[in-house]
């Protein structure tokens, strides 16, 4: 049987900024002090996409972390 649950941290150069947690609907999105940001994301480099457009146009791209 698969694991269809899974969570990463998003890891920007001030430290932690968000997570991803993964279901069996899809990715949902979380960035830390704004609570939950919005639906489910069909893929996890949707998701990832997501977290950092919501960090604004000039920030970094976090670095995921599997947890």
């Amino acid at each position: 049987m698969t694991n269809n649950n899974g969570t990463w941290v998003a890891i920007g150069p001030a430290g932690a900024v968000g997570s991803i947690h993964r279901d069996a609907d899809g990715f949902q999105v979380e960035l830390y002090g704004r609570g939950r940001s919005g639906g489910r994301y069909p893929s996890l480099e949707s998701a990832k996409g997501a977290v950092h457009a919501a960090l604004g146009p000039l920030a970094a791209r976090p670095e995921f972390r599997a947890h």
